[in-house]
């Protein structure tokens, strides 16, 4: 659940609207006396401050057969927590004047706060934050609703053609690895609330948790709302990062769907947060299909074929090695020709790399882009936390256009070569069958 309120006003949002992105952003570190780490940004040009609080407390940390316990105990926070229930926590924030927001994934489970910087609301919004992150009660009533809830999402989930393909996917890519472990009916269903007390209590602590903090507030103040924050958490320990998956061998899944588009997905495992392939894969990736109506695979699938409106490619780095994955809708008739096209474009810039036009437009785009990516506190705040979270270098923004500038042809070209084999790439193809003709019996051939 995420709670907004209006108070913010239309003086603040127009003065956050025209907030430019600042270049030379100083991110001050440090570690508390409980073993929490703290990533704060210092931006007097909004009476505001932004806080998020990162936990070790992803779905990857979630026991075989709990798929969705991560999930489900980050979005119960705020059913009640302390002496408060799910009322009246929605009523201190309305009065606050605050947001407060968040949620999980398979690396990390996070709890966000924008509050104006006045004293009083600031205390009282972290103060409220704290209590919903240290004593959250999970109301028995609540968690059935939300467990139900739930439910009923994966069962439409189960539907769609596109959900089917995550799924799937994942699995295929990911086999034994928490990776591949997505939330199904049957363990939301198994879940408890003995289960989700058990999981807070293991996962959120002192040793897990990443604070960053950007915004109107003095480092000392910044050190006090971080000790409020995660100082009556258990100490705990920080989780071992699950091993890399082991890639599996190249494959090709049908799954049969009426729908008249073919909903396509290749990939492999491809790369973890701090690779030093990294820029030269990110560079790289956009000329291969990041990089929307400029890239190959679009010039090759849309714009000379018409087999697809959209086709796309991305890396997705995490704690350990994320999904490389393409992806595309097309006819279920032109499937087999889609990615017939997809496998030579893939292939010619494995053997070949980027031409020096595409790579000279790729930089100037990512480079001149990279401002849109700080011209808010919350956008800065989002990349502060992933540096905290991931261990990246402080200067990781400082240096991003410099890194994409060095890169070159061969570099990308051997970075992908590393890290993409044609012999390991996992095909999922969903649906497709209402596009074929019908076969005597009335069935899709």
């Amino acid at each position: 659940m995420i709670f907004q309120c209006k108070r913010v006003g239309a003086a603040l949002a127009l003065t956050f609207a025209t907030l430019s992105a600042q270049a030379g952003m100083t991110i001050q570190n440090w570690t508390a006396a409980n073993g929490t780490r703290v990533f704060f940004v210092e931006s007097r040009a909004l009476p505001i401050v932004d806080v998020q609080v990162d936990f070790r407390a992803g779905g990857a940390e979630v026991a075989p057969g709990k798929a969705g316990l991560a999930g489900l105990t980050r979005g119960l926070l705020d059913t009640g927590a302390g002496s408060l229930d799910e009322d009246a926590i929605a009523n201190r924030v309305a009065d606050l004047g605050a947001q407060i927001g968040g949620g999980a994934d398979m690396d990390r489970a996070s709890v966000s706060l924008r509050t104006l910087s006045t004293p009083a609301e600031r205390d009282g919004a972290v103060d409220l934050l704290a209590t919903l992150i240290q004593q959250p009660t999970f109301p028995a009533a609540a968690v059935e609703r939300e467990k139900a809830r739930s439910i009923a999402g994966l069962k439409e989930s189960d539907t769609q053609p596109d959900a089917i393909l995550s799924r799937r996917f994942a699995a295929a890519v990911f086999p034994d690895h928490p990776y591949g472990r997505l939330p199904a009916v049957e363990t939301m269903a198994s879940l408890t609330r003995e289960d989700l007390v058990d999981f807070h209590r293991r996962h959120y602590t002192a040793a897990g948790a990443v604070v960053s903090i950007v915004g109107d507030v003095s480092r000392g103040e910044a050190e006090a709302i971080a000790t409020r924050l995660t100082g009556a958490l258990p100490a705990g320990e920080v989780p071992v990062t699950p091993a890399d998956a082991v890639p599996a061998a190249g494959q090709t899944i049908r799954v049969p769907h009426p729908s008249a588009q073919a909903h396509i997905a290749v990939g492999q495992p491809g790369i973890r947060r701090g690779d030093p392939d990294f820029f030269p894969l990110v560079v790289g990736n956009y000329i291969l299909g990041g990089g929307g109506f400029v890239s190959r695979l679009t010039r090759e699938v849309r714009e000379k074929r018409g087999y697809a409106y959209s086709v796309y490619s991305y890396f997705s780095p995490q704690r350990s090695v994320g999904p490389f994955q393409i992806g595309l809708q097309t006819k279920g008739s032109q499937a087999d020709d889609a990615l017939k096209v997809v496998s030579e474009t893939l292939g010619a810039f494995l053997k070949d790399g980027p031409t020096d036009s595409e790579l000279k437009a790729a930089k100037e785009n990512l480079i001149n882009g990279f401002a849109l990516r700080l011209d808010s506190n919350r956008k800065m705040l989002e990349q502060v936390a992933v540096i905290g979270s991931y261990g990246l270098p402080l200067d990781y923004l400082d240096t991003y256009r410099d890194k994409v500038s060095a890169v070159t042809a061969s570099q990308i070209r051997d970075a992908f070569r590393r890290h993409v084999s044609p012999e390991r790439l996992v095909t999922v193809v969903v649906g497709g069958e209402g596009d074929k003709p019908a076969n005597r019996n009335g069935a899709a051939r």
